[in-house]
């Protein structure tokens, strides 16, 4: 997918029309075949090399699909090609960009709701406070994290969300609409103090185009840049280091401020310090999650937190959830603190210093 097809988000995929597939062995094409020839109302054509054009009723993209995931591998998936068409046309050559793996096609026939979600504008954002690990009931900032709404108004959580997106492809869609979601409930909010906002790198192919919108949207909205904090965490992170620095670069000449987020939660974590030099680490949660009666979590994030301190960047410990996590993170000199046991994320983001 190329930069200028991002902003439209792909059909519903409802339409009738042709699959065409090209198989990567004989053994899954005799049983894509098989499978779909004991179906008898789906006809099949064959090709040579070891495709198949398969014909598709409207509505019945998604059983089609279905018959082929319960006999092929998630690997025959993944390496088998796939070209769906509405109507009865012959591909083309405009149409080589849009060929994709058999298992991204089946993940975003699955992804309906999703899609729902984004063409609707059915997204919402929770802000979870952030505080001050010395002085916890005061507020210096909010994470923007986004929720999903369902058509009776049911939350759709965010991990169910990004699960899908990445699995579907439409990771670039979901991250593009969070951020946007994100800083215009800001806006509606009149939040005070540092706005973090997520973002995944993987979804951002150019950061002079895919980000620009995001930009804008904060200048219109006359949020100062250095008061909005981007994040990238340990499961997103692109594996390619020069592309993340270039993003973070973005960033920052626009005048904002990166987190590293998760950070203890991957084997490379610390490596990443001196490539991206964050202006603030998060703390993961697992690292912190019964910190204070666990020696071994003890010793890590006391080395990081020393590490942290001797480069000035700011510490954020998340996922605090008991009075024993906070006070030895406080104790052990972390700057600022965010969990359930300070507060919950919530639609309505309290002022500053309002909490206790």
């Amino acid at each position: 997918m190329s930069c200028l097809d991002c902003p439209a988000l792909p059909t519903f995929l409802q339409e009738a029309g042709r699959l065409f597939l090209w198989l990567p062995t004989p053994h899954t094409h005799r049983k894509i075949w098989q499978a779909l020839e004991a179906k008898t109302e789906v006809p099949v054509q064959l090709l040579e090399d070891l495709g198949l054009v398969v014909a598709i009723a409207q509505g019945a993209l998604k059983k089609t699909l279905e018959t082929m995931a319960e006999v092929l591998s998630q690997e025959e998936m993944q390496a088998s090609r796939a070209l769906f068409l509405p109507g009865d046309r012959d591909p083309c050559w405009q149409d080589c960009a849009r060929v994709e793996s058999l298992l991204q096609l089946f993940h975003r026939t699955q992804a309906e709701l999703l899609l729902e979600l984004l063409k609707e504008n059915r997204l919402t954002t929770y802000f979870q406070p952030i505080v001050r690990a010395r002085d916890p009931a005061w507020v210096v900032g909010h994470e923007a994290l986004v929720r999903g709404l369902d058509r009776e108004g049911k939350v759709i959580g965010p991990d169910l969300l990004f699960a899908t997106a990445r699995e579907a492809g439409l990771l670039y869609h979901l991250d593009l609409a969070a951020r946007r979601t994100a800083i215009a409930a800001a806006t509606q909010h009149r939040l005070e103090g540092d706005l973090f906002i997520n973002f995944s790198p993987t979804a951002i192919y150019d950061p002079a185009f895919c980000l620009r919108s995001t930009v804008w949207a904060i200048s219109r909205a006359g949020i100062p840049p250095e008061r909005v904090v981007f994040e990238v965490n340990e499961s997103d992170r692109s594996p390619d280091l020069d592309h993340l620095q270039w993003i973070l670069r973005f960033y920052r000449q626009a005048g904002f401020r990166v987190a590293l987020d998760d950070l203890g939660a991957g084997y490379g974590s610390l490596n990443l310090l001196h490539r991206l030099q964050p202006d603030v680490i998060k703390l993961d949660r697992e690292l912190i999650r019964g910190v204070d009666g666990d020696p071994y979590k003890a010793v890590i994030a006391q080395k990081v937190l020393e590490l942290a301190q001797e480069l000035g960047i700011v510490t954020l410990a998340e996922g605090i959830e008991t009075a024993e996590e906070l006070q030895w993170v406080r104790d052990h000199g972390v700057d600022l603190v965010q969990g359930f046991f300070i507060a919950r994320p919530q639609p309505v983001p309290p002022r500053l210093g309002s909490i206790g």
